[in-house]
C-alpha cells in the first residue's frame, strides 16, 4: 500500500466513521421523533376516548331527562283526563239527583250566594217549572236560619243553562250554574 492508498484509505475510514455517526445520530433522532409522535398519538387517542365517553354520558343524561319529562307529561295528561271524567260524572250525578235532593242543593247554593236576600232566582225553563218555587222557599228558609232577610223570588225569565241558577238583583248577577260551579272547582284543582 503506497502513500496515496493509505491517505485514501484513511479518508475513506474517516468518512465511513462520520457516515456511521451521522446514521446513528439520525436513527436516534428518528427514534425520538417517532417516540414523541407515538406519545402524542396515545394522548390524542385517550382524549378522544374520554371525549366520546363524556358525549355518551351527556346523551344518556339528556335522554333520561327527556324520558322523565315525557313521563311527567303523560302522567299529567292522565290526571287531567281523570279530573275531566270526575267532573263529568259530578255533572251527571247532579242532573240525576232526586227532586228533593236537587231542591236542597240549589237552595243551599242560592242562600250562600245571596248578598242581600232580595235577589231573584233565574233557572233554565225545565227547572223553573219543576223546582223553581220549591228552591225559592227552601232558600228563604236557609236565609232565615242564618239571620238574613227572606226576600228571594222566582224570576219569570229563564236562561239556556244546563242546571243550577243565577241570582240577580238589578244589574248584578251571581252565576251559580252547575257548569260554572264545576269550572270553579276544576280551576282550584289546577
Amino acid at each position: 500500500m503506497n502513500g496515496i492508498e493509505k491517505i485514501t484509505a484513511h479518508i475513506a475510514a474517516g468518512a465511513e466513521e462520520e457516515i456511521r455517526e451521522m446514521r446513528e445520530a439520525s436513527d436516534a433522532r428518528c427514534a425520538e421523533i417517532m417516540a414523541e409522535y407515538e406519545r402524542q398519538a396515545q394522548a390524542e387517542y385517550w382524549q378522544m376516548i374520554k371525549d366520546g365517553a363524556r358525549q355518551i354520558e351527556d346523551s344518556a343524561s339528556r335522554a333520561e331527562r327527556t324520558a322523565g319529562l315525557e313521563a311527567k307529561k303523560l302522567i299529567l295528561a292522565m290526571k287531567q283526563q281523570m279530573v275531566s271524567r270526575a267532573f263529568e260524572l259530578a255533572r251527571e250525578k247532579i242532573a240525576q239527583l232526586p227532586e228533593q235532593d236537587y231542591v236542597g242543593f240549589l237552595a243551599r247554593m242560592a242562600s250562600s250566594a245571596a248578598i242581600t236576600g232580595q235577589e231573584e232566582l233565574i233557572f233554565n225553563e225545565r227547572d223553573s217549572q219543576r223546582v223553581g218555587r220549591k228552591v225559592v222557599k227552601a232558600a228563604n228558609e236557609w236565609l232565615a236560619r242564618g239571620g238574613m232577610r227572606q226576600g228571594l223570588t222566582l224570576s219569570d225569565e229563564t236562561r239556556e243553562i244546563s242546571g243550577g241558577l243565577v241570582l240577580r238583583q238589578g244589574d248584578i248577577e251571581v252565576n251559580c250554574t252547575v257548569d260554572t260551579m264545576l269550572a270553579l272547582g276544576r280551576g282550584e284543582l289546577a
